[in-house]
């Protein structure tokens, strides 16, 4: 079956909910490399890499963050679940990047110009790392959120707004995709099931394991 594998055919853009778009591909493999550079960067900044606690239970995956820093139900500029110290700036070229990716998730070619994300969570998942169903509703703002993926596949389940149960559709996320969820889809439920190890593109600069990116508009000042 290698000869008719899934890589032979073009993975489509998708819809998977009203204000919710898969774009397979998005991010170079020279842009991955240079993304995942800037990680090592962060991981080895004021903050480290560090598991929160929900509900008395820890996280498997390890967050940096950068603008605002967050925990759960709350942002601060300093983490003080960690070691106290301020976050790393939210990087400009960052904020150039969310507007081009709702341009590029929307078609509009104005859908960026009021966008300006202002913290950013970057989730390190190694082989064993998964993320329950969850809303990301602890910002004020109702903007867009913006994901991007680098390094192993993983499957990734998008669900509705009101309950973490079905209805939901599952897709994989793979190493250059953008996915973006706003208006309708803004608080829909969502989560990773599995990582996929040893699934990551040589030359995406991430060896092992699975880097997410989201930005994010807190609406805080």
């Amino acid at each position: 079956m290698t000869l008719f594998s899934d890589d032979l055919f073009e993975r489509p853009r998708r819809e998977l909910a009203p204000g919710a778009t898969l774009v397979p591909g998005w991010l170079t493999l020279p842009q991955q490399s240079w993304i995942v550079e800037r990680f090592r960067e962060w991981a080895a900044g004021p903050v480290p890499p560090h598991s929160s606690s929900v509900a008395g239970h820890q996280m498997s995956v390890r967050t940096v963050c950068l603008g605002w820093h967050w925990r759960p139900n709350v942002y601060s500029r300093e983490a003080v679940d960690v070691n106290g110290n301020r976050v790393l700036e939210f990087p400009e070229w960052m904020v150039h990047l969310g507007r081009r990716a709702l341009i590029e998730a929307s078609g509009d070619p104005h859908a960026g110009d009021e966008y300006t994300p202002d913290t950013a969570l970057v989730n390190y998942y190694d082989e064993g790392a998964h993320m329950g169903m969850h809303q990301d509703r602890d910002e004020r703002s109702t903007a867009p959120v913006v994901s991007l993926s680098i390094g192993d596949t993983c499957l990734f389940r998008f669900g509705n707004t009101t309950t973490r149960t079905r209805p939901y559709t599952d897709v994989e996320l793979v190493s250059g995709d953008l996915f973006v969820f706003g208006g309708p889809s803004r608080l829909a439920f969502h989560g990773v099931q599995k990582v996929f190890p040893g699934t990551g593109p040589v030359n995406c600069g991430l060896p092992r394991g699975r880097i997410n990116i989201t930005m994010r508009v807190t609406g805080l000042s």
